[in-house]
């Protein structure tokens, strides 16, 4: 029988890394229900000593989930792990991954430690981290640039300690697969009490290598991935939770194992990740881009009706693209309206809120007629950041015209003040970003605008991203409406209202 590859989910914790992708905790425990629903084995849930926010949504991660192991990063120090140990300790199934770096010029310039102090900070940190859970994974940071001598000796001594799993990290991206390989084979083969121990890999996207280097580790021995929906990841992301999983369930014949991900909650997975995050899916992104089973060739048009296999090696199905599921139209109750959420993951958590966002739902209802699973998904996203806002649109008025300068004129409330102005622009949206800052005055700066329709026809959802930079933060902002430049509006605000949270958060690389 093939043995088990063990799926690490990481879109939490360092998907949440990418610039601006912050997430609430809301908006945390919807993705951590879908990577359920798709039978993920571990979760990632976050770095519990990154900030008060970070250890909470940890915590809540904790208790709503069940079937999937739920993980807290820590660094290995012994506040790290105490506040990981605490964070985890509602789930019914723990892990605490702790790590120290190991390369040559990670403990010279950035720990500044000696390798001896390197590999008894390690040791310690496991014994602390198994006063909370008997599930412990260390990591060598940066293993991909290590001494091969002292990774062996640094993991026998953490297998000594207690850890149960192993983890060699490229985290800097660094390795090709047949390097990447031999070090996991020698690893292996080198380590005492290797066989004890579950060996697992964590690969960056620095080369583009992420997923052939993971790859080519399971094809050496490993038997965990650490990965992330639709790669998601600081820098240029980390491996891709559905390429991985679908080049060894399709290379059966290659792969000596195989995944217990159900393969049909990918599609809804990928889309969630990408609507919450406002990182949208490259087109032609492998499995979950809109382009991966379109054939545009005559060719291969003719080929795929005669034989779907000619040009199909799997089927669209089989990860979750059929036709949006049409859910609900103006007609539709309350009671359907609270079901349908319950599903997609999205839990209510009081009547008030339930009725707020069903009146939001009817007045989307009026001006869309049919209603999709991702309007509900843009529009809870909306939602559950509604009270925590600075700003808020009240109400705008934009005029564009051939020959003439466009304007906008907006309201916004500000705190408990009301205050508008007008101002005009290259273009419409372009007026209506003046005018917010003719109100704001936040000095912030523009680093992307991008617009994406949520589903089709002329009546689709558009959704906007908007990404801000201000004193070394930046944030994404996120809005959706019929009308693009209403979307444009929301998404600049939703944005603002970010910067305007000074949350401070511990990065886990320092």
């Amino acid at each position: 029988m093939n043995d088990q590859l063990i799926i690490f989910d990481t879109t939490l914790r360092d998907g949440e890394q990418s610039p601006g992708a912050s997430m609430t905790r809301d908006e945390k425990l919807r993705i951590a229900r879908q990577l359920e629903r798709m039978k993920v084995d571990v979760i990632e849930a976050g770095f519990a000593a990154a900030s008060n926010g970070d250890f909470e949504a940890v915590r809540a991660v904790a208790e709503a989930i069940k079937e999937s192991r739920i993980c807290s990063l820590a660094r290995a120090n012994e506040n790290d792990i105490r506040r990981a140990g605490e964070a985890i300790r509602p789930a019914a199934q723990s892990r605490i991954h702790t790590f120290i770096a190991t390369s040559p010029i990670h403990m010279e310039k950035k720990l500044r430690m000696a390798p001896d102090q390197v590999v008894e900070a390690a040791v310690k940190a496991i014994s602390w981290a198994r006063e909370y859970t008997d599930d412990v994974e260390f990591s060598a940071e940066d293993a991909g640039r290590s001494e091969i001598d002292f990774l062996c000796r640094i993991f026998e001594e953490v297998i000594k300690a207690g850890a149960k799993t192993i983890n060699v990290p490229d985290t800097v991206g660094y390795n090709i697969p047949e390097q990447f390989a031999a070090t996991i084979r020698t690893l292996i083969e080198r380590v005492p009490n290797s066989d004890k121990v579950v060996w697992s890999v964590h690969c960056h996207n620095d080369l583009g290598l992420a997923v052939a280097n993971s790859l080519a580790a399971v094809r050496a021995g490993a038997r965990q991935v650490e990965c992330t929906i639709n790669g998601l990841g600081e820098r240029a992301g980390n491996a891709s939770l559905e390429e991985v999983v679908m080049a060894v369930r399709t290379r059966r014949d290659i792969y000596q194992c195989d995944t217990r991900i159900d393969t049909t909650h990918i599609v809804p997975a990928s889309k969630l990740v990408s609507g919450i995050t406002g990182f949208p899916v490259q087109p032609n992104k492998a499995i979950v881009g809109a382009n991966a089973f379109a054939h545009e060739s005559g060719i291969h048009q003719d080929g795929v009706l005669k034989h779907r296999e000619t040009y199909e090696i799997m089927r669209a199905e089989d990860v979750g693209w059929s036709a949006n599921k049409l859910v609900m139209g103006k007609h539709s109750g309350r009671n359907a309206f609270r079901s349908r959420l319950q599903e997609l993951g999205v839990v209510i958590e009081s009547e008030e809120q339930l009725n707020h966002a069903f009146a939001r739902f009817k007045a989307l209802a009026d001006k869309k007629h049919e209603i999709f699973d991702e309007d509900l998904q843009a529009l809870m996203s909306d939602e559950s950041s509604e009270p925590k806002e600075h700003f808020r649109l009240l109400s705008a008025a934009f005029h564009s015209e051939t020959g003439e300068e466009p304007s906008a004129r907006v309201t916004l409330s500000v705190g408990n003040k009301e205050e508008n102005v007008q101002s005009s622009g290259s273009g419409p949206v372009d007026a209506a970003f003046k005018a917010i800052e003719g109100i704001a005055k936040s000095g912030a700066q523009l680093l992307l605008y991008s617009v994406n329709a949520i589903t089709t026809g002329t009546d689709a959802q558009g959704e906007v991203t908007v990404r801000l930079s201000k004193d070394g933060r930046v944030v994404n902002g996120q809005g959706a409406d019929t009308d693009i430049i209403v979307a444009s509006a929301k998404a600049y605000l939703n944005a603002l209202n970010k910067l305007q949270s000074n949350i401070e958060r511990v990065n886990p690389q320092v």
